[in-house]
């Protein structure tokens, strides 16, 4: 597995990873937010293999010590062999690297041994849907 940091992905590539990751099309992963989306992150990650994008993780930030761990996908077919565990530690390699003091992540609750695993512990948060 080859890991890429900051790298520009093909968009549309990442756009069908999302898609076969958490089950939706890929029109309605929507290519065309990619660029964008990354144009204002901290950095992100991705999986390879044999030259095929397997995997990413972006990360977020306020522009100061907090970052935000988001969209963390791995394509079906490579799943549970490490990859996703794999790339939130490389992000959170990089976030130190870059001088960020706090990597925050929201989860589903049947994730949480995933990212204990990466080494992240429960605290309380907050949550609120703008209306």
């Amino acid at each position: 597995m080859e890991y890429r940091v900051s790298v520009a992905p093909d968009f549309a590539e990442l756009a069908a990873l999302h898609a076969a990751a958490f089950g939706y099309t890929p029109e309605d992963a929507d290519a065309g937010q990619w660029e964008r989306v990354l144009s204002r992150s901290l950095c992100w990650v991705t999986a390879h293999a044999e030259g095929r994008l397997v995997g990413s993780v972006n990360v977020a930030w306020d522009g100061g010590i907090h970052a935000f761990l988001l969209d963390t996908a791995v394509h079906p077919e490579y799943g549970r062999r490490g990859t996703g565990t794999a790339l939130v530690r490389q992000a959170a390699t990089e976030v130190a690297r870059l001088g960020a003091g706090w990597l925050h992540v929201d989860y589903e609750p049947h994730l949480e041994g995933f990212y204990r695993g990466c080494g992240f512990v429960h605290t309380s948060a907050g949550l609120l849907r703008p209306k």
